[in-house]
């Protein structure tokens, strides 16, 4: 590019220094979404892999069973008989923090004997565990300093635990050194003595998994080894349990980016429109250039320039925004991650060189494929045509039927990766992509429409000045089409993410209202939602007991979740006995309902969530084998009912059926229905009296709707904190293309000012045009957010999580949606107004 290029470029920026600086801010903003995004899920990523491989060590393979464990006599035998030396028994299970509600530790029973080669902090040879002490001291525990610091217990002191509502004294017996691991990954971990982990968990003489390292040349070995394992006893490659964690969080982690993504969009929408007014701003003078011989390659190159310094600009902007707010969302996405998921302990942002790459690359490339459009059209140009301005309207108003057909063929070929019952997500993302570009390129014909319906309107409110800012929105529809397109854009974005999570709530209610039939619910459970693994203890059957004999109790139903091995891998697994009542808390999908309850009371069928059927393909008339200790058992599928507890899905049998095969009479929660008339605190306390020293979690139908609706609207924070990012760089695109809009028509509006327009009126006339645009932004926003809203109910997020969900509108958000889309557009006439007010009619009017 010669000097003297350069110096124009820099001369124009010099010129309007609010265009470059907008520009730029709306880059930046769009990067420091995405970086947040990724770099918040990178690091609750790492944090649940760095705690996967403390638990797991340097294991190749493990066994595992269900939810009676394994004996751990199958140890020995493995290491007598099979001569499997690198081998070590675990028992694991969760606990609960008394001072600190909702708090979950996770316990780890390890064998020192058996620990070299697995994990380096239990070693030896380079542990400073004091091994004596670690086998003899009852009741003793080692963590993590950071664990230690962050509930203010250091060696030798007390920490009171919760098991099921049993409380479990322990003492600190020391400090672990992570060693070859990172600090972090010991974070929330106790590990034990074995023997004092089945203790404290209840689990004595069975092992949660025994964990071995074989050599990969081993097949004919592990073959022979899957045959001698008795029923209910698998084997697996170590590695799975933390795939199993990375696909669990797939989804959501995919949603969270795309939603980012829509934030670059608009970033995108808003370089195009920079470069876009940047290119018409100066066609005269393009076209002059090419006159006295600028070549259209430099002209080109000239273009392209801007957009990547533009970009480049905004790409560091974006990236040190993108580390600083990662840092905030990174607790957001934790939280829901623990909610939903598993628990994961994340104390520091971890700064990935390829996410950080990733949005240097975002912003340069999104920069230099908006502006590639404006540059070939200033480049295709003919010098003479440059110099005519009737000539680019007389074009761009001919375009619009072919625009229009583009933007029909986009949401064709959208329309079509949606529909598709084969399309994954990232399809199902791009589909909804194609519609919003292809409603963008739909836009001038649809702005043209509503102008010529709206314009004796505004005559009516503004008399002729409304009707000539009508007539002004088509005349210069050059420069109208992208700025209305950009703002609509954006405002659908909004009405469809705010419609999208309206219907969520909406009918997460109504599911919480008909699956809470009972008055009192107890739960024995620590492990987090998402947990597929470990002991999960419960209430005894004598406790059980003592609860349905109390006066007052009109009826009971008791339910054990746990963990089994299927086809599908690790399921969820709910054993429910029901008193007749609690039947309706069951609404199926497919399946009849009188059908379904005297075969599943028979312990002879099974029923399956929605998730779970979408995740699998299990539909009703499949059949679902289970690994028990009484070998492998089928149940028929006779129906699948909606759930929207968890996007993992899960499996309900019988609770007797359950009994039977694995022997196991403890449960995890239970149901009470109190007799009419009576005081429900009152019996409230006598339960708790029954318990004695057990700390119940007790809590009533409708505190469990609080609590479940607390958990949904702590999940949409981070959407909503998204949805405003996206709003904002938004409105910062739209405010630039506006004002470059106005501004670019002080010749115009010089004219007017020549032939007695005074400067209220000219208020009245740009008030009057940039509020046409931006009510017909609004107006054409609302069909598209509909869609959109449409898309991400009935197939992104039925492809993600397996939900059906009802979409609910209500004509609140459609007009505030309307309202900001009018609101954005009179703000950004504000400044021009201003400015073309004081401006003298003669240097308006001047040229150069």
């Amino acid at each position: 590019m010669s000097p003297v290029l350069r110096r124009l470029s820099r001369r124009h920026f010099t010129r309007h220094p609010w265009q470059a600086l907008l520009a730029v801010l709306g880059v930046g903003l769009g990067v420091a979404v995405v970086v947040s995004i990724d770099l918040a899920n990178a690091s609750a990523l790492r944090a649940f892999r760095l705690s996967s491989e403390a638990v797991t060590g340097k294991a190749t393979h493990r066994l595992v069973a269900g939810p009676a464990g394994m004996p751990e006599e199958l140890f020995v035998r493995l290491r007598v008989d099979h001569r499997l030396r690198p081998s070590a028994p675990v028992v694991s299970g969760y606990v609960g923090v008394t001072d600190r509600p909702g708090r979950t530790l996770r316990l780890l029973g390890l064998d020192p004997f058996s620990e070299a080669g697995f994990r380096t902090y239990l070693e030896r040879d380079t542990a400073q565990v004091e091994l004596d002490r670690f086998l003899t001291a009852p009741d003793t525990v080692w963590l993590a300093p950071g664990t230690g610091a962050d509930l203010g217990v250091g060696p030798g002191d007390p920490l009171d635990l919760e098991l099921a509502g049993m409380p479990r004294r322990v003492r600190i017996g020391g400090l672990l050194e992570p060693h070859e691991l990172r600090a972090e990954s010991l974070n929330d971990i106790l590990v034990a003595d074995i023997s004092t982990a089945q203790e404290l968990l209840d689990f004595q003489g069975r092992l949660s998994r025994i964990e071995l390292i074989l050599a990969d040349d081993g097949e004919a070995r592990l073959r022979e080894l899957a045959a001698a394992l008795p029923p209910g006893v698998t084997l697996e490659r170590a590695g799975s349990a933390g795939t199993t964690g990375e696909r669990m969080t797939g989804a959501f982690r995919t949603n969270l980016q795309a939603l980012s993504l829509l934030a670059l969009l608009c970033g995108a929408f808003l370089i195009y429109n920079t470069v876009t007014f940047a290119v018409l701003q100066r066609r005269r003078l393009f076209g002059t250039l090419r006159a006295l011989g600028v070549t259209r390659r430099e002209l080109f190159t000239l273009i392209l320039g801007e957009a990547a310094a533009i970009g480049a600009v905004g790409a560091a902007l974006g990236l040190a925004g993108g580390v600083w707010l990662g840092r905030g969302l990174v607790g957001q996405v934790t939280r829901t991650i623990n909610d939903l998921y598993f628990a994961v302990a994340v104390q520091s942002l971890d700064l990935d060189p390829f996410v950080l790459a990733k949005g240097a690359v975002l912003a340069v490339g999104a920069s230099l494929i908006a502006a590639l459009a404006p540059a070939v059209e200033a480049t295709s140009t003919s010098p003479r045509s440059a110099l005519d301005r009737a000539e680019l309207e007389s074009r761009t108003h001919r375009a619009v039927p072919r625009a229009s057909a583009a933007g029909l063929a986009l949401l064709a070929v959208g329309a079509v990766l949606l529909l598709l019952p084969s399309s994954g997500l990232p399809a199902s993302f791009a589909g909804l992509f194609l519609l919003l570009l292809g409603f963008a390129l739909l836009t001038p014909a649809a702005t043209m429409l509503l102008i010529a319906i709206l314009t004796p309107v505004a005559g009516l409110l503004f008399g002729q000045l409304g009707r000539i800012g009508g007539r002004g929105v088509v005349a210069a529809l050059s420069r109208t089409a992208v700025a209305i397109s950009a703002l609509m854009i954006a405002v659908s974005v909004i009405v469809g993410v705010d419609v999208m999570v309206r219907s969520f709530r909406t009918t997460v209610e109504g599911w919480l209202e008909y699956s809470l039939p009972a008055d009192l619910y107890l739960s024995a459970g620590s492990a987090p939602t998402g947990s597929l693994d470990g002991v999960r203890p419960g209430f005894d059957a004598e406790f059980v007991e003592r609860l349905g004999v109390l006066d007052g109790v009109e009826a009971m139903s008791t339910l054990r979740q746990t963990t089994v091995r299927t086809a599908s891998g690790d399921t969820r697994l709910i054993a429910v006995d029901l008193d007749a009542r609690s039947f309706g808390s069951f609404a199926f999908k497919e399946g009849d309902r009188q059908e379904i309850w005297p075969a599943f009371e028979r312990g002879a069928a099974a029923i399956v969530s929605e998730p779970y059927a979408s995740r699998t393909g299990v539909t009703r008339g499949s059949e679902i084998a289970f690994e028990t200790p009484a070998g492998r058992r089928t149940w028929p599928v006779l129906g699948v009912y909606f759930d929207y507890a968890s996007e993992l899905g899960a499996v309900t049998i019988s609770r007797r059926a359950y009994v039977d095969l694995w022997g196991d009479q403890s449960v995890t929660a239970i149901s009470i229905r109190a007799l009419p008339g009576t005081d429900v605190a009152v019996l409230e306390e006598a339960i708790r009296a029954a318990g004695g020293e057990r700390r119940l979690l007790m809590r009533s139908n409708q505190a469990i709707r609080d609590d479940s609706l607390r958990v949904f609207d702590r999940t949409f924070v981070i959407t909503g904190t998204l949805r405003l990012l996206a709003t904002l760089v938004a409105f910062v695109g739209v405010l630039s293309a506006f004002m470059a809009l106005q501004l670019e028509r002080s010749r115009e509006l010089g004219v007017l000012r020549a032939q007695g327009l005074t400067p209220g009126q000219l208020w009245r006339l740009v008030t009057s045009q940039t509020g046409l645009m931006g009510l017909t932004a609004g107006l054409l926003a609302l069909p598209v957010g509909i869609t959109t809203a449409a898309v991400m109910i009935y197939v992104i997020n039925r492809r993600s999580f397996g939900w059906t969900l009802e979409m609910q509108l209500s004509p609140e958000p459609l007009l505030a949606a309307v309202g900001v889309a009018v609101g954005a557009a009179l703000i950004a006439g504000v400044y021009p107004a201003y400015r073309m007010s004081q401006t003298p009619p003669a240097e308006a009017l001047r040229s150069e």
